[in-house]
C-alpha cells in the first residue's frame, strides 16, 4: 500500500501551527495506525527532519494515551477501536489521510499531535477513588454485589479516558468520562460512603474546564470502548440528589 498522510505539525503550545502532506510507501495492510507512524518518523529521521510528535503507550486500547483524530472522527473509521488497535487495511491503497491532535480548549496542544489532558487529572483527583481502611484485606464475597450491579459498573470502568468523546462533542463536554468515573464507584457498595460528596466535587471541577452536555451523543459513537451515555443520565440523577442532600445537611432553603 502507498498512503498520503496530512499531518497538522506544532512545534510548541504557542506557535501557530499547519498541515503538512507525507506519502509513506511500502504499507503493510496489518499495521498498525501508530506502526505507520513509526515508519515516518523513521523516513524523517534518515532525512534530517524532526519526528512527528505524538502519544503511545501499551499499544493495546489500554492506557488511552493514542489520541488522534483521523480524517475527521476521533480515533478513526473503525468503531470501539482505539487508534493503536486501527489497522491499515481499513483505507484504500493510496488514500490520502488527514491526521490531526483533539481540537478542545481543555486539551491544549503541547506539541504536534501531543494534547495537554491533565484537566481529566483535575477531575480524577475531585473524587475518583474510595476512602477504605488500610490493613488485611477481607474476603471479597462479604460483600455482595448484585451481577446487574457489577456488570454496569465494569462497563462504566472500562473508560481509558482518552479524551475522545471531548474531541467529538461540539461542546468540548466530558460528561461522558466524568460519568464513566462516577458510577463505576457510585455503583458498589464500596463507593456508597462518598458517593453524594464525589459526585458533587468531580461534576463542579469538571465545569471549570469542559463545555455542557447537550445530547449530541458523539461521545458515545466515537468511544473506543463503547460506553453508553445512560451512565450520564445516573451521574445527572445522582448530582441533583446530592445538591438536596446538601442543602438538608447546611440548612438551605430550596
Amino acid at each position: 500500500m502507498k498512503v498520503t498522510l496530512n499531518v497538522w505539525r506544532q512545534r510548541s503550545p504557542n506557535d501557530g501551527g499547519s498541515f503538512q502532506i507525507y506519502e509513506v510507501d511500502e504499507v503493510s495492510p496489518d499495521m498498525s495506525f501508530l506502526e505507520l507512524f513509526d515508519v515516518l518518523n523513521e523516513q524523517l529521521i534518515e532525512k534530517g527532519e524532526e519526528p512527528v510528535a505524538f502519544d503511545h503507550d501499551c499499544r493495546e486500547g489500554i492506557c488511552g494515551s493514542c489520541s488522534m483524530m483521523i480524517n475527521g472522527r476521533a480515533h478513526g473509521p473503525e468503531s470501539g477501536t482505539a487508534t493503536c488497535q486501527l489497522h491499515m487495511r481499513k483505507f484504500e491503497d493510496g488514500a490520502t489521510i488527514t491526521v490531526e491532535p483533539w481540537r478542545a480548549n481543555a486539551f491544549p496542544i503541547i506539541k504536534d499531535l501531543v494534547v495537554d489532558r491533565s484537566a481529566f487529572d483535575r477531575i480524577v483527583e475531585a473524587g475518583g477513588y474510595i476512602t477504605a481502611p488500610t490493613g488485611t484485606a477481607s474476603e471479597a464475597n462479604l460483600i455482595l454485589v448484585p451481577k446487574e450491579v457489577s456488570d454496569a459498573a465494569m462497563d462504566a470502568a472500562a473508560c481509558i479516558g482518552c479524551g475522545a468523546c471531548v474531541a467529538a462533542c461540539p461542546n468540548g463536554a466530558a460528561q461522558l468520562f466524568t460519568a464513566a468515573k462516577i458510577q463505576h464507584l457510585n455503583l458498589l457498595p464500596q463507593g456508597q460512603p462518598e458517593r453524594w460528596s464525589r459526585v458533587i466535587d468531580m461534576v463542579d471541577t469538571m465545569e471549570e474546564f469542559f463545555g455542557s452536555c447537550t445530547n449530541h451523543r458523539e461521545c458515545e459513537a466515537v468511544c473506543p470502548k463503547e460506553i453508553s451515555i445512560d451512565f450520564i443520565a445516573l451521574m445527572n440523577r445522582d448530582y441533583i440528589r446530592a445538591q438536596f442532600k446538601q442543602r438538608r445537611l447546611t440548612g438551605q432553603k430550596s
